[in-house]
C-alpha cells in the first residue's frame, strides 16, 4: 500500500486554499470510551512526513514517533472529543461529527478548506471535502488520524487500571473476547456505551 501524499493539499494551495485542514477520528467501534477526532493544517509546501500511513497499520510505537513528528511539523493542530454520555444520547455518527467540529472550532485559525476522511457527514454542520480511505491517501487526514489514535488509546491505557478486568490497555475498550467475557461476568462501567450492541440487545446478561 502506497504512502499517504499531499497531492491533495498541494493541488489546493495551487489554487489559493492556504489553510487545508486534514479531519479525522477514532473510536467509532468500541464498546467502551469516547470518540476522538483531531484536526491538522500543514503549510503549503511541507515536506512529506517519512513514515505515516495509515493509522490501523502502524505500530504503537511508530504512531508514537510520527505523531510527535507532525506535532513539531504542522502549522496547527488540534484535538476534540465526544464522551459516552453524548454517545449514548445523540449516537455515535452525530458524536463523531460533534468531536470533529470541535477539533476544528479549536484551530487558533479558521481552514480555507476542509479535508475529511470517509464519505459525506452532514451533520458535521460546516463545507468540507469527503475523501474515501483519506486516512491511507492524504497526508494530513492520515496526520489527524494517528494523533487521535495516539490519544485515545493514551486514554484507554490511564482508564484500565480501574477498571482491570475489561483489559483496556490491550483491547483500547473493542469487544474483543476477553472484553466481552468480562462483560458477561460482571456489570458495565460508566465508561461503557450502553446503546451499543452488545449490551443494547441484552446478548451479555
Amino acid at each position: 500500500m502506497p504512502d499517504p501524499t499531499l497531492e491533495r493539499e498541494a493541488a489546493l494551495w495551487a489554487k489559493g486554499f492556504r489553510l487545508v485542514a486534514g479531519l479525522d477520528e477514532v473510536g467509532r467501534g468500541p464498546l467502551a470510551g469516547p470518540v476522538v477526532a483531531a484536526a491538522v493544517v500543514f503549510a503549503p509546501g511541507q515536506a512529506a512526513i517519512e513514515g505515516l500511513r495509515d493509522s490501523k497499520v502502524m505500530s504503537p510505537s511508530e504512531r508514537e514517533r510520527v505523531a510527535e513528528e507532525v506535532r513539531a511539523a504542522a502549522l496547527h493542530w488540534a484535538l476534540g472529543a465526544a464522551s459516552v454520555r453524548e454517545i449514548d444520547r445523540i449516537n455515535i455518527r452525530r458524536a463523531s461529527a460533534l468531536a470533529m467540529r470541535r477539533a476544528l472550532e479549536r484551530l487558533p485559525i479558521t481552514p480555507d478548506h476542509v479535508l475529511v476522511d470517509g464519505t459525506p457527514l452532514p451533520e458535521l454542520g460546516m463545507a468540507h471535502e469527503p475523501v474515501v480511505g483519506g486516512d491511507g491517501i492524504c497526508q494530513s487526514v492520515s496526520a489527524a488520524a494517528v494523533l487521535a489514535k495516539c490519544v485515545r488509546d493514551h486514554l484507554m491505557e490511564q482508564l484500565a487500571p480501574r477498571y482491570p478486568s475489561f483489559h483496556w490497555e490491550s483491547n483500547k475498550g473493542y469487544a474483543t473476547a476477553d472484553h466481552l467475557s468480562a462483560l458477561r461476568e460482571g456489570d458495565p462501567t460508566p465508561h461503557h456505551r450502553v446503546t451499543f450492541s452488545p449490551m443494547a440487545q441484552g446478548e451479555l446478561f
